[in-house]
This record gives structure tokens, sequence and C-alpha cells, in this order.
């Protein structure tokens, strides 16, 4: 790592002005100025409006700035470092090897590099988390006392978080009346730019890209390989060969129905505009009943990111706290039990085969099926009655994708305790959810190799084979039928409010 960036000396680089001297003095000498374009979730070249904005502002090129802020960095699980370091170093052959890294505050860290290549603005697209809202005020603060400007342009999102709003101007609770105004308010069309648009200015010494940490070490877990290039390739392969389907497909985690774009949107490699614009031109050619059904609920799923993120925009505590209650206190197992269970659950060992598959696949890609999402969130929640926040917070440590908004609010969503969330007494049947969307065992069998040998459905069901339960697969840490019944139990005991 570069170890931060250090109170300036004199500048010795051959972007540095003179301060004296026949060259300072010399007629028509002009000092150089370029911007900054600092780099967060926004890692791509294509359709990028803070790089235009970039490019506008800075009349001798713009410096690519990527700070590896301590503190994302503590809280983001091994997964989530490799490959954004994959990503940035595919960022950093875009630009030709002319990403500049440093590791520290963003707080000291941008102003140092704005003030080291004496830059004219800093460009941003929006943060709208609690963490990136406060962190920008601070920047913007910070640069305004040496005089140069924090512009942002764009957004994660098609649709800004705050954008969307009833006619009394309150935000959304429920998603159906915001998918409405979401597909109204509109979005613009992807901004035009690309690798050729503007000259990089290298970095400044001793924090080039080669600066990266190094992978940590994932043992067994593969992860996709990251870049701007390669979610374009994903994408277009999708859209050619499966977005049609879509509706049809999404939920069947045997299949490959679905884009696997989440770990790219959350980091930017390719914004939901450049997508919403094939969306759109698929929908406008001459397609079939299904066919447009598939790319609306693809449109649709989109929109629910934009949902979430707007959740969170206008209610930060989401990310920590419920925003429903759904059952009392002590409806929730706690101390060594909790433990137990929820290490059982992470390590998928508790006996149902789909809850177990899906967490086997977590620890095997660093991704999960959204559908098995749900279905192991709802084991944890209302099976093991282990709290919504234990099982976000796992997931946080081990996705890819983990993104706050995304993974919160979906955790409150089949906890019940969202905005626009699933019902409580919405109890998934573990085993009645894996026939209905793996049914022919497929899925199972991939994940839990101690099921390999068993035929067809009955892999759903293990513990009514013949010859029992096959060696080394566990026995079921608890009856589903039971644990139904308390959880339905302790919710009628909710806190009326």
């Amino acid at each position: 790592f570069v170890s931060g960036p250090q109170p300036p000396g004199p500048r010795t680089d051959h972007r540095a002005p003179p301060s004296t001297g026949a060259a300072a003095c010399a007629p028509g000498y002009r000092a150089p100025v370029p911007s900054v374009l600092w780099f967060r979730r926004d890692l791509r070249l294509d359709d990028n409006p803070a790089l235009l904005a970039a490019a506008e502002a800075g009349r001798d090129g713009v410096v690519a700035l990527f700070v590896l802020e301590d503190r994302l960095l503590a809280s983001a699980g091994a997964p989530r470092i490799a490959y954004l370091v994959d990503s940035l170093t595919s960022l950093n052959e875009s630009l030709d090897g002319g990403l500049t890294v440093v590791r520290g505050d963003a707080r000291t860290a941008v102003p140092a590099v704005a003030r080291d290549v004496a830059a004219s603005s800093v460009h941003i697209a929006g943060d709208h988390t609690p963490f990136g809202r406060g962190r920008d005020t601070a920047v913007e603060e910070s640069l305004g006392k040496i005089g140069v400007r924090l512009l942002r342009a764009g957004s994660p999102y098609a649709v800004s978080p705050g954008t969307v709003r009833t006619k009394s101007g309150t935000a959304y609770q429920v998603f159906t009346p915001f998918l409405r105004a979401w597909l109204a308010t509109g979005w613009p069309a992807p901004a035009g730019s690309g690798r050729g648009t503007v000259p990089w200015v290298p970095a400044p010494a001793g924090a080039g890209a080669d600066r990266l940490p190094h992978t940590p070490d994932l043992g067994p877990m593969r992860l996709p390989r990251a870049g701007e290039e390669r979610a374009r390739r994903r994408w277009r392969a999708f859209r050619d060969d499966h977005l049609a389907d879509y509706d049809r497909t999404r939920d069947r985690p045997d299949l490959p129905g679905t884009s696997r774009l989440s770990t790219a949107l959350k980091l930017g490699e390719i914004h939901p505009r450049t997508l919403l614009a094939d969306v759109s031109e698929f929908l406008a050619g001459d397609r079939d009943e299904h066919g447009r059904a598939g790319a609306e609920v693809y449109r649709a799923e989109l929109a629910w990111r934009e949902f979430h993120a707007d959740v969170l925009a206008e209610a930060p505590s989401a990310a920590t706290r419920s925003l429903r209650v759904m059952a009392p206190t002590d409806a929730w197992v706690s101390g060594a039990l909790e433990h137990e269970r929820l290490g059982a659950w992470a390590r998928g060992r508790t006996g149902y085969p789909m809850v177990d598959a899906g967490m086997r696949q977590l620890l095997a890609e660093g991704w999960m099926h959204n559908r098995v999402r749900m279905i192991v969130a709802s084991f944890l929640v209302k099976d093991l009655h282990v709290r919504w926040q234990r099982g976000a917070e796992h997931f946080m440590r081990v996705l890819v994708d983990g993104d706050v908004a995304s993974n919160q609010l979906n955790w409150q969503w089949v906890a019940g305790t969202g905005r626009d969330a699933s019902p409580f007494y919405r109890i998934f049947n573990p085993v009645t959810q894996g026939l209905r969307f793996d049914p022919n065992g497929d899925y199972v069998r991939r994940y839990v190799p101690e099921l390999a040998d068993v035929p067809g459905r009955a892999a759903h069901e293990p513990w009514r084979l013949p010859g029992g339960i096959p060696g080394g697969y566990p026995e079921r840490v608890v009856d589903h039928a039971v644990e139904r019944a308390q959880a339905l139990a302790d919710h009628a005991r909710r806190p009326r409010v």
C-alpha cells in the first residue's frame, strides 16, 4: 500500500509549474491545470457522467484517483477486497497505467492529491449511503479550504435516491407505486464517455496502481474475473440468450436464468442506465408476449435495487435497525444457542438440502442465487429464530456483491420489518421451495456432494430415503413445522404500537 498522502513538499515532477525563474515569467506561459476524477462505485470509462465533467473541467487532462479507505476495507470481507483489486487492476489497464491509488482517510487523501497536482476541481458520482454522504461533505469542506471544488455528476443509480417522491413530497413506502413513478420519471441516455474521452495525467510519484494490495487468499472460493469489459460481455450474453425468458427462469437456481451482474453493478463496472437502454431497445423490437414479460420483469428488478437505495437514503437507521417490529425481544435466541445455530447455517450444515446448497454456494463462489437468498434468510430468521442482523452481517462478510442498501433491505424484506416487506407470517418451507424451484434436485447435488448420488426430487428430503440419510450429511437441526408454529406464536405477541 501507499502509506497515505503526505503534506505537499517542493514540487519536482514535470507537471508542477515552476514558482520562480524565467519559465514562470515567460510570455504565454500557462500553468497546467488538470482535474481529478475520484472513482468510487463507478469503476468504468463508458457511460460515466463524472468522467465527462472532469474532461470538460481539466484543460490539461484528468488525474484518475482511487482511495483505499481504511474504514471501508475493514468492513469488507476478503471476497469483496479480492474482486475490488481485480476490478481496479482492470481499470488501470484501461487507463494505460494511469490510476492514482492512495490509502488512508479520504478527507485528507483527496485534498492532498488535488493540491499536489494543482487541480482545478475534483469530480465524483454522488454517493447516497449514510457513510458516503458524510464523507463527501467532509471532503468538500476540506477541498474548499484550498480553493478546489467538489462537483457531483450522476450516481450509481438510473434515478438517484430522493428523486422519486409522492405528490405530497414524501418517500414511497410501497414498491409498486414507486415503480410506476420511477418509470414515469425516466432517466437520461447513457453518457457518451469512453476510453478516448480524455488524456490521463500520470500518478504522483509513489501513488501508482502498482501499489494495490495483494489479493487475499480465498482458499477454495473462486470468483469471476472483474472489469468493465467482462461485465459488458456478461450483459450482452444474458441479453441475447436469456432476457426474454427472465420472468420464467429467474427463480430457478438450477438454470442460467439471471444476469449475475450484481457485483458489477455494486462497483459500477456497468451502470443500470446502460442496461435499461438495452432493455428499452429490446422492448421496442418485435417481441412476443413472453419476451416482453421477461424484459419488463428484469427492469422491475433493477427498480427494486433503486427502491432499496431510496429507502436507505430516507431512513439511514435501516442499515442496522428494523423499520418495524415483528416479534418481541425474547423471540430471538442468544448466547451459545445463537452461535450454534448461526454456525450450522453459515457452514451449510442444517440438514435441509436447499438451505445447505445455498450456503455452500456462497462459500464456493461468494455469491448466491436471489431466490435461494430468500430461502436461507427465511430459515435463519423464522426457523432458527436468529435476528436478521446476524444473517445480514454474515452476507456482508462473504458476498462479493455486498451492498448495504440491497443487502440490509432485502433481509428486512424477508424478516417482514422493512418497507413493503413480505409479511412475517409468510414463512418459506425449505422443502417445498426446493421442490418448486429445483424440481430435479440438480442445484442441491451441485453444491452438496453428500447427496450427489440421490436421484431427482428425493435430494430435497434425504431423511425419507429407504437407507437413511447418506453418510456425512447432517440430521435436521430443527423441525420446520414446530419452528413455523413458534414463529407465528411469537409474531402474535409482537408489541402493538
